[in-house]
């Protein structure tokens, strides 16, 4: 719903990504299925929109997007580029800063649940996190130079 805006769109959609899930999961080594469906489903919703606003603009006037709705779409396949970009840097990291990151900001557990799901002492994730979020940054840069 959050990105379609129309229940019977949204029920559809669901149908869609269980399907594509049960086909692709076997393709990937999924640590964070959690994560990984959320992008599963983010991805299909937006070919969803990217079809429609094409669609519309083709066949139906009355049905064209308008000029915010455009922009919307737009914001979202940025940000959905940007989130891609950084799920496929997350991959690089060592196995114990992916692990803290994921958990941080991927499923928005606190230091402490981290700790304690883990066995990471809090001095460790702290610095997992910082070291996770530094060479994010640079695997991030060093992608954008190569594209």
């Amino acid at each position: 719903m959050k990105y379609l805006k129309n229940e019977e769109d949204a029920k559809d959609a669901v149908q869609q990504i269980f399907i594509k899930v049960i086909h692709e999961i076997p393709k990937y080594k999924v640590t964070y299925f959690k994560s990984w469906l959320y992008m599963v489903a983010k991805n299909n919703c937006l070919m969803q929109l990217r079809q429609k606003k094409h669609w519309t603009a083709e066949l139906n006037d009355k049905l064209h997007l308008s000029y915010d709705d455009e922009f919307d779409i737009e914001a979202l396949i940025i940000k959905d580029n940007t989130l891609n970009l950084l799920n496929e840097s997350i991959q690089h990291l060592n196995e114990d800063q992916k692990i803290c990151i994921s958990l941080f900001y991927l499923e928005k557990k606190s230091y402490h649940e981290i700790v304690d799901a883990t066995g990471y002492t809090m001095m460790q994730v702290k610095s997992f996190i910082q070291n996770g979020k530094r060479n994010l940054k640079l695997i991030i840069e060093k992608q954008q130079r190569h594209d």
